[in-house]
């Protein structure tokens, strides 16, 4: 399994992060959804230089052209809420993707800081054969992946999957290699050491959900 560390080489992936993590830059939440989607892009971009492509002719204003084009089918895929301008930042790279959507949740026990991960809503293309971007911007303990991922795949296996998150833990990356397939790609914008008892990326950046859209009840 391949991982990728953006953090691990200079571009400008770091300064979106620095802005995504400090306390008082993410206050603004237009800004933080913007650097959600910047981050996106990236990542995007990189990826299409992992499909396959094929040659076309087209026709210009004086004669022919031929071009490159993707022949892979993609199929982005987020966890809701948070993946929301992770996914668009995706999508305005991969502009005729099919889009899936999975509601994957905490629900927390009334005692303590255990919980179940809950998938409640799935809509999605089949993806038989398909390359999956799987995008959710924290990949904490890796359970809410899996079972986004198992979700999807009511719909088909899929030919190759990249998980790709914005903010991984180091205990997550363990997770997904061991209940994901040896072929599949990740993408983490950055790679932090632990997560505490409540289960969130440390040092991280906090809730991104509610950073982006709001606290919740």
């Amino acid at each position: 399994m391949e991982i990728i560390n953006f953090a691990e080489t200079p571009s400008l992936v770091s300064r979106y992060m620095l802005e995504l993590r400090d306390t008082g830059i993410q206050r603004d939440p237009l800004r933080f959804r913007a650097n959600l989607h910047r981050i996106g892009q990236i990542m995007a971009y990189e990826i299409s230089k992992r499909i396959d492509y094929e040659t076309v002719e087209v026709t210009t204003p004086l004669g022919k052209s031929l071009c490159q084009t993707p022949s892979d089918q993609v199929v982005l895929a987020t966890i809701l809420r948070a993946g929301l301008p992770f996914h668009e930042g995706f999508l305005s790279y991969f502009d005729m993707a099919e889009n899936a959507f999975v509601s994957a949740y905490r629900r927390y026990h009334e005692k303590g800081d255990t919980f179940d991960v809950v998938v409640e809503y799935l809509a999605s293309p089949s993806i038989e054969g398909k390359t999956v971007i799987i995008a959710d911007p924290m990949l904490a303990t890796g359970a809410s992946m899996e079972l986004g991922y198992r979700a999807l795949l009511r719909n088909g296996t899929p030919a190759h999957i990249h998980v790709a998150s914005v903010i991984a833990s180091r205990q997550s990356i363990e997770y997904v290699k061991n209940n994901f397939p040896d072929d599949t790609t990740v993408w983490a914008g950055a790679i932090d050491d632990a997560i505490n008892a409540h289960s969130y990326i440390v040092p991280g950046l906090g809730d991104a959900g509610d950073l982006a859209f709001g606290e919740k009840i």
